[in-house]
């Protein structure tokens, strides 16, 4: 086991050292701005951790 650990780290090794010379840089595009919409309530985003709960204390009290 040792020895394919070793010599994946060899192949990794010599896999960057053969990489080539460097590419000119490219020129990214600029950023877009996301416009994020508003949902409904806050009370929306409690329901799953309430059910969640719920289902926790159930099995709890099975026990």
């Amino acid at each position: 086991m040792k020895k394919i650990a070793l010599a994946a780290v060899f192949a990794g090794a010599a896999s960057t050292a053969f990489a080539g010379g460097m590419d000119e840089p490219v020129m990214e595009m600029e950023p877009v701005v996301v416009v994020e919409e508003t949902t409904g309530g806050s009370s929306s985003n409690l329901i799953i951790p309430i059910i969640l709960i719920a289902l926790i204390a159930a099995a709890a009290s099975s026990n």
